[in-house]
């Protein structure tokens, strides 16, 4: 099947908030990074071993019951703006995409579940990228998604493992468990108070490391943080993502004590950034993608602390998402210019908070006679 538009919602779970700390914690993902024996990959990987990967992995997944009621998508096949929506949902990488000026590679495909939140790239850095991403800090439940994927797969086709260093991949960091576990995090508080250098200091120290919204290479922006281990050489899976779990926990309850201490010692200050934050997304009639992102952040900050009744989180995750380029497209139908698309997402912002009005029980303001 190569028609993603029998599956227009698919991938969207990660937004529903209705995982643990699902205010700080935006989504988890754990993904295992496999190649098959007799197919050279990487960068010596042609055209020919990412066909024949992807033969063996069409034939296997067949006889997969994580995969078999799934849906199979080549991504040369796939239309220009189908491909940027995937990744806008975060269920592919700009690697398996391709470069902007050439375009997706013979043989790249991803294989997406009916039945559980997991996925396969096909022939992105490593011939398969097993992968799950789920709502909220939901490590353990993540990996046992992944591992029994893994473990249908593995039955299946011949890993190339070495006895001494474990799964070998493209990358030698990953060589090992080949495990990739991560964390997307609101550190709104950390940042205000000046103390997130300090705890990006303390994930490095411990072997861990930071990215933006879309993974490696990409830009922090609104104090969001993918928190991920660095290596995996030498370590099991299970302690892989208990540490990450262990950490993700300490940040959690460092991001409470300072919006807490924001609250007590700044209240009005911090009240007036959210609400500022509220006004302008409520009347604006143009907004960057950039920008959208910067006053979310506040926002995300005002629900946690009760300062915005009527809101939720699940909006706001949508926003982060339904406002991106491909999906404004999407949804008028036709190529949008940057203003059109400013215009655009400006509009849809306005549309969500208008149904879902904010009560301010804050305001003492005494009332005039």
């Amino acid at each position: 099947m190569n028609d993603f538009a029998s599956i227009p919602e698919h991938g969207l779970g990660w937004l529903q908030a209705d995982g643990e700390h699902a205010d700080i914690v935006l989504s988890t993902r754990v993904r295992l990074a496999r190649n098959l024996q007799g197919h050279a990959f990487g960068p010596r990987a042609r055209v020919n071993d990412r066909e024949a990967v992807l033969r063996e992995f069409r034939q296997s997944s067949a006889r997969c019951e994580t995969l078999r009621e799934g849906s199979l998508l080549e991504i040369p096949d796939l239309p220009e703006r189908t491909r940027r929506i995937l990744h806008e949902r975060r269920l592919v990488t700009q690697d398996l995409l391709g470069p902007e000026e050439e375009g997706p590679h013979n043989g790249t495909a991803v294989h997406f579940s009916h039945r559980d939140p997991v996925s396969v790239m096909i022939n992105e850095e490593d011939h398969l990228r097993v992968q799950s991403l789920v709502s909220g800090l939901r490590l353990r439940e993540a990996w046992n998604l992944v591992d029994r994927l893994d473990e249908e797969l593995g039955r299946e086709l011949p890993y190339a493992y070495h006895n001494d260093f474990g799964f070998l991949t493209s990358c030698p960091t990953n060589v090992g468990s080949g495990l990739r576990a991560s964390v997307f995090m609101h550190l709104n508080g950390l940042v205000l108070t000046q103390e997130i250098g300090k705890a990006l200091k303390a994930l490095s120290e411990l072997g861990l490391t930071f990215r933006g919204l879309y993974g490696e290479g990409s830009e922090v922006v609104g104090s969001f943080f993918q928190i991920s281990n660095q290596t995996t050489l030498g370590r099991t899976e299970e302690d892989l993502v208990d540490d990450l779990e262990r950490v993700t926990r300490k940040l959690i309850s460092d991001e409470q004590k300072a919006r807490s201490f924001l609250l007590r010692s700044a209240r009005a200050e911090t009240e007036d950034k959210i609400c500022r934050a509220y006004g302008e997304l409520r009347y604006a009639r143009l907004l960057s993608a950039k920008e959208l992102i910067g006053l979310l952040a506040p926002l995300r900050m005002g629900i946690s602390l009760k300062l915005l009744p009527g809101l939720s989180v699940y909006s706001l995750n949508k926003m982060m998402v339904f406002t991106q380029p491909a999906h404004l497209e999407q949804a008028a139908g036709r190529e949008l210019s940057s203003e059109e698309s400013d215009a655009h997402r400006a509009s849809y912002v306005r549309r969500v908070l208008a149904t879902e009005g904010v009560v301010d029980e804050s305001d003492d303001t005494p009332e005039q006679p």
